[in-house]
């Protein structure tokens, strides 16, 4: 049964971490695919180029050239980093975005806080194209970047990506990968969590910080439709462990 595997961006600059997790994908038993943010690196480009990093409500703000950065950062230096490694390890990869071939067609995200420019969400995802690599047994490695049906190009939240890959593909679960192991409570792993319970840990501090987006995304998956999101770090990516999230 298919893994869709999101990894964030904050950990694809660490050389360490990018071995990590090329180790465990080697170690996978079952068919997976691989869905990866960029936001560390397209922040650090921009400031790079006298472009300053703009946010509505948390969300990037992607102007013309902007827009350019991330596609570079997440279609061309993440994305084949990630295949460079994959391949030098023995894993038949294909990195691709979700412009190619349309296998992601987004459209414009209104947000009733602000223009965020050129974010997507998405609208449709063509499973044949991702079902026919898969069949074949090669890993897809997707960058977040997607097309809209007049030819423009959208950069979309790449969890959103995750999830919408995964429902459509109907994929056995959904995997954020970090540098968490997943929630804990009192010092220990929670294996287990409905989204009755997930919330009232949020509620009451347990959750807290950086762990917070990242259940909300697992919370936002399984109300999309996903049976079980894992929420774990390499070597439980590797072992199977971490905070599973499922429906209650």
């Amino acid at each position: 049964m298919l893994q869709v595997i999101k990894v964030g961006g904050n950990e694809l600059d660490d050389p360490a971490f990018v071995q990590g997790l090329v180790q465990a994908a080697c170690g996978l038993s079952e068919p997976a695919m691989l869905v990866h943010g960029g936001g560390k690196e397209i922040r650090t480009l921009q400031e790079r180029l006298g472009l300053e990093p703009q946010y509505v409500d948390g969300l990037r703000v992607t102007d013309v050239e902007s827009l350019a950065v991330v596609e570079m950062v997440l279609a061309g230096r993440i994305n084949k980093r990630l295949v460079a490694a994959l391949t030098a390890a023995g894993v038949d990869a294909f990195g691709m975005s979700g412009v190619d071939r349309g296998s992601v067609k987004a459209e414009k995200l209104e947000h009733p806080a602000g223009d965020l420019g050129w974010v997507g969400r998405v609208v449709a995802v063509r499973t044949e194209v991702f079902s026919r690599l898969l069949d074949d047994g090669i890993m897809p490695v997707l960058s977040p970047i997607c097309w809209g049906s007049d030819g423009s190009i959208f950069n979309v939240n790449a969890d959103h990506v995750a999830l919408a890959v995964a429902r459509e593909l109907l994929a056995e679960a959904l995997v954020f990968v970090s540098n968490v192991p997943g929630v804990l409570a009192d010092g220990r792993l929670v294996e287990c969590l409905t989204p009755a319970q997930a919330e009232a840990l949020i509620a009451d501090g347990t959750i807290a910080g950086g762990m917070i987006p990242k259940v909300r995304s697992a919370l936002d998956a399984v109300a999309g439709g996903v049976a079980a999101v894992r929420i774990t770090n390499l070597a439980g990516l590797a072992g199977g462990t971490g905070t599973t999230v499922r429906r209650d």
